[in-house]
């Protein structure tokens, strides 16, 4: 068994809003959830995860 963080930082990767899920849980519901709730942005930087193709 393994968890997930899922986390919003702000420039300083302070912690804005986080939560943690079961591994086998897709990253890209989660993300919809955290960035759903953000003000607009300039940048983001993210991580692409894992691709099949």
């Amino acid at each position: 068994m393994n968890t997930k963080l899922h986390a919003v930082t702000d420039q300083n990767g302070r912690p804005l809003s986080f939560f943690m899920t079961a591994g086998q849980i897709s990253d890209y519901t989660r993300a919809a959830a955290l960035l759903g709730s953000l003000s607009a942005a300039q940048w983001m930087l993210g991580a692409r995860g894992y691709d099949a193709d």
